[in-house]
């Protein structure tokens, strides 16, 4: 292992980062060895790791120091942040900050930034075509990581932006997959009308990082957007029934309804996904399937997801 450049994950207990890690742990003819960090190294999710073969480390994201030294030797650093633990956008900014600052000063030659757009940059904050939160944010989990990219370019961190997209895996995890009606009908309910979601497999995204480790210095710099595949609700509905072995029909919740809904962070998802449905083209631009593909030659469609996964949706 000693000769292999190492690549220090953030977050790799979690769904991007552990798919990294797995991703580097399954290629040991490669030229990468993989560096686990997480904050508690004897949490089970870190053990197993630890069992398949990586170094594990404890670090936080909240403590530069921690992270210095997490990243010391290292050749490549994959940053993410965990907006969903917090709701704090500024919380976000500083760990940007301690992560893109660590690298810099232990001079990490290649990180990969899990980012997302800055939804300002297309509604501005003065314009009500959907509320703006927390004074400053229209989307609040996308925009500070937007806004984080400007502190890689201003430390001069050697880095690829990449722009992930919505996971599967949260119509496991988070509640969002089909719910049963007083009808006993299943219905997936989707503010997106009938503009198509690029989405991901949560693991597939640690793959496609690997794919910019391994294409090196060409990827500096550059933005990288990925997705699995772009479908309506529709499609995705009738992928689910398919899955699920009954039929699933699509709801296009509105907007509003959508923000109202109550849950944590139910305005932030109901303007994540308005940016999604207005401006279509462009994000489904900035995140072609085929380049993700060529990342990520295992990259899975919905139907192929769901094929290992649809049994995992929780439906009552």
């Amino acid at each position: 292992m000693s000769d292999k450049k190492i690549i220090a994950v953030v977050g790799a207990t979690g769904a991007q980062g552990g798919g990294l890690v797995r991703a580097i742990l399954a290629d040991p003819a490669g030229e990468f060895a993989v560096r686990a960090i997480t904050r508690d190294a004897q949490s089970d999710k870190a053990r197993a790791l630890a069992d398949l073969g990586a170094e594990v480390v404890e670090a936080n994201v909240g403590d530069q120091a921690s992270l210095e030294k997490a990243f010391e030797g290292a050749f490549g650093a994959f940053c993410v942040t965990f907006f969903w633990e917090h709701f704090s956008p500024a919380q976000e900014l500083e760990h940007a900050r301690a992560m893109a600052q660590a690298a810099s000063n232990a001079g990490v030659k290649h990180v990969v930034w899990s980012t997302l757009e800055d939804t300002r940059k297309w509604v501005p904050l003065e314009d009500d075509r959907m509320p703006t939160l927390q004074e400053h944010y229209k989307v609040p989990h996308f925009d500070a990581k937007g806004e984080a990219d400007g502190i890689f370019r201003e430390l001069g961190v050697p880095t690829t932006f990449l722009v992930t997209s919505f996971y599967w895996d949260n119509l496991i995890h988070f509640g969002m997959g089909p719910q049963r009606g007083e009808d006993g009908k299943l219905v997936f309910n989707l503010p997106m009308g009938d503009a198509k979601l690029p989405a991901i497999a949560a693991e597939d995204i640690g793959k496609c990082a690997y794919g910019i480790f391994k294409g090196g210095e060409t990827f500096i710099g550059r933005t990288v957007g990925i997705a699995g595949e772009h479908l309506t609700g529709q499609e995705m509905a009738a992928a689910l029934s398919s899955a699920l072995g009954e039929e699933v029909t699509y709801n296009a919740v509105p907007f509003d309804v959508y923000r109202s809904l109550g849950f944590p962070g139910a305005d932030d998802l109901g303007n994540m996904f308005q940016f999604y449905h207005d401006f279509a083209a462009d994000v489904a631009g900035s995140r072609p399937v085929e380049g993700s593909r060529q990342l990520n030659p295992e990259l899975q469609s919905f139907g192929a997801w769901l094929d290992a996964n649809g049994s995992r949706i929780p439906v009552s």
